[in-house]
């Protein structure tokens, strides 16, 4: 079934501004990379001549050894949710870069350990297990080191898709927290044993002055800055009110809430402090534009957590961190916006659609009518603003998906000159996004956010 509110297109006292691109996204690759290279510079700085198999295999473990210390502090780095970076690049990107270099931090870890051993062992003409004796046992911090690179294993582990599926967001989050431990245990032996820093002051204070800058930036933004804000906002639950069967929006009230900078599409992790729940933040996205007041999140039973927030009772103290997210207004590049939401994937697009500037058209799919929740403040919404809106409902078994080229086409004239927000379950997302790209959008102006990290 497909109903339709349809309005005349054009939104009348909201003037199209085209925002600024920011150039973080494209300049922090290359700052990763620079830094990179600086690395590889300060390993030739202090090699002479490699001669034989032993140097080489040497050589190459001190390399991996150095990138995959200065790894480390990049992974750390991506994952303090500093604003410039999470607001401009996105949290799920960065999200996907820590995955992806979490994977070669392993790898390198990996290939130094036993480099290392291997070019010592045939320096030092004995066997391999004597060789993994005598570092562990006799160098400088080379145990906590190798309980270090156990933490490591063990995470990259836990992190794998296959073991990620099996285990809960909150213990997921929380075992995260050994690789800080792991940093920790190894950081030590790269100073007292590295060639390339025993003796060099300047590359130790360097090698200092990043660690100690990403730990500054952890401490500061993942710990410090929701500790500060929690006590300034007081924010606590005012009331929960159903909006679709499993679907509840839970709204809070607080001081300052201005002052969060909260955008529309954009999320915070919240923490409920009531039995069960105070232990985990969970994200969740902004349903309606922040108000110094009042905030409001809209949430679908997916689990034990989103459950037990539709029995929160008004008084109940929330902590928030954020917000978060580049899934923003910042991300338009023409007048024409298209919001694509499935089931509860409204949430965020339901403050875009009252907020976004130009010609905006909102689809909305559930399973059934009942499903399409905040349905009534989406119609007021499009009489205010005078915008289109389709409601699809799934049809019956052999009805053609209304979420393909022609489908969508046929709903939004003009589709391929639109940006397109689109926000629901992993499946419909990927489909919704095949079909776009065939309909002729580029997939600079598909926009979607993923809280799958």
């Amino acid at each position: 079934m497909t109903s339709t509110l349809t309005t005349p297109p054009v939104s009348r006292g909201m003037r199209h501004r085209r925002p600024r691109r920011s150039p973080v996204p494209f300049f922090a690759p290359l700052v990763i990379w620079a830094g990179a290279a600086g690395v590889l510079a300060l390993w030739w700085s202090d090699t002479g001549s490699v001669v034989g198999p032993a140097g080489w295999l040497t050589g190459a473990g001190r390399i991996t050894g150095l990138l995959a210390g200065y790894a480390c502090a990049v992974l750390l780095a991506l994952m303090a949710r500093i604003p410039l970076l999470d607001h401009t690049i996105g949290t799920d990107r960065l999200a996907r870069w820590h995955a992806l270099g979490g994977r070669c931090t392993i790898s390198l870890v990996l290939a130094h350990t036993l480099l290392i051993i291997w070019g010592y062992s045939l320096t030092s003409h004995t066997g391999l297990v004597s060789q993994t004796s005598t570092l562990v046992l006799h160098y400088p911090d080379l145990l906590k080191a190798t309980a270090g690179f156990l933490l490591f294993l063990a995470t990259g582990i836990l992190s794998a898709r296959a073991a990620r599926r099996r285990m809960s967001y909150e213990t997921w989050h929380y075992l995260h927290f050994a690789t800080y431990v792991a940093v920790f245990l190894a950081f030590g032996h790269q100073l007292s044993n590295g060639a390339d820093f025993v003796g060099n002051r300047p590359a130790r204070i360097a090698w200092y002055t990043l660690f100690l800058g990403v730990a500054a930036l952890l401490a500061w933004y993942r710990f410090a800055v929701p500790v500060r804000r929690g006590l300034r906002h007081r924010m606590r639950v005012s009331a929960v009110r159903p909006e679709a069967p499993g679907v509840v929006s839970v709204h809070l009230t607080g001081e300052h809430l201005d002052e969060l900078g909260g955008e529309p599409g954009q999320f915070l992790r919240w923490r409920f402090m009531t039995r069960g729940l105070w232990w985990t933040a969970n994200p969740y996205s902004l349903s309606a534009p922040a108000h110094p007041r009042h905030l409001r999140i809209t949430v679908k039973t997916a689990g034990g957590h989103s459950a037990a927030l539709a029995h929160l009772t008004p008084g109940t103290r929330v902590w928030a961190e954020g917000p978060y997210g580049a899934f923003t207004a910042n991300r338009r590049t023409t007048p024409k916006v298209l919001l694509l939401a499935g089931g509860v994937g409204i949430t965020p697009l339901r403050a875009l659609f009252e907020t976004l500037p130009g010609q905006v058209t909102l689809v909305y799919r559930a399973r059934r009518p009942d499903d399409l929740a905040l349905r009534g403040e989406i119609d007021a919404i499009a009489a205010r603003r005078q915008a289109t809106v389709h409601y699809l409902v799934d049809k019956a078994a052999g009805h053609p998906s209304p979420l393909t080229a022609p489908g969508l086409s046929a709903l939004v004239p003009d589709l391929a000159s639109h940006d397109v927000y689109v926000c629901g379950p992993p499946g419909m997302t990927q489909t919704a996004k095949n079909a776009l790209r065939e309909a002729g959008v580029p997939a600079r102006r598909i926009h979607h956010e993923s809280f799958a990290f």
